[in-house]
């Protein structure tokens, strides 16, 4: 397993990650009303913000991306057929010593509030702890870094 930092080269790749996810699967047209398009992760890459790619089996498997000047991590995904791998151990990993390093000493992110789902656990086993209540159907977690 081998993780790198992600190049504007590998959009397209983070992009194709993130819609093959099943928990939590938004399609590129719900993450452009969002307002990430590859532009923007271009422009967000070029700013505060940095991601990571894992590449197993000779391809990408799963991405993260953070943001500094937000203390977030912006997002996490893993695709499908790797999940339980530790490809997003190691990429959290990555994203945590990244936003320690630029400062950050409390990080935040959001997952979906049902314990049933794969993310919501393995937040919880690496530490993170429930902030707030986003919406009925959002939490934000918290972890001091």
């Amino acid at each position: 397993m081998q993780v790198r930092v992600a190049q504007s080269t590998d959009i397209e790749t983070l992009f194709v990650i993130h819609t093959s996810v099943k928990e939590n699967h938004q399609s590129r047209a719900e993450i452009a009303a969002l307002g990430i398009t590859p532009d923007s992760v271009v422009t967000m890459l070029q700013t505060d913000c940095r991601a990571w790619l894992v590449d197993l089996d000779d391809r990408p498997v799963g991405f993260a991306i953070a943001n500094a000047t937000e203390q977030t991590i912006f997002g996490l995904f893993v695709l499908p057929e790797y999940e339980g791998r530790g490809v997003g151990k190691a990429l959290l990993s990555e994203a945590e010593n990244w936003l320690r390093s630029q400062g950050c000493s409390d990080i935040w992110l959001t997952t979906g509030n049902d314990p049933t789902l794969r993310a919501y656990g393995f937040y919880l086993h690496e530490g993170w702890t429930l902030a707030d209540l986003v919406s009925e159907d959002e939490i934000k977690l918290v972890k001091s870094v």
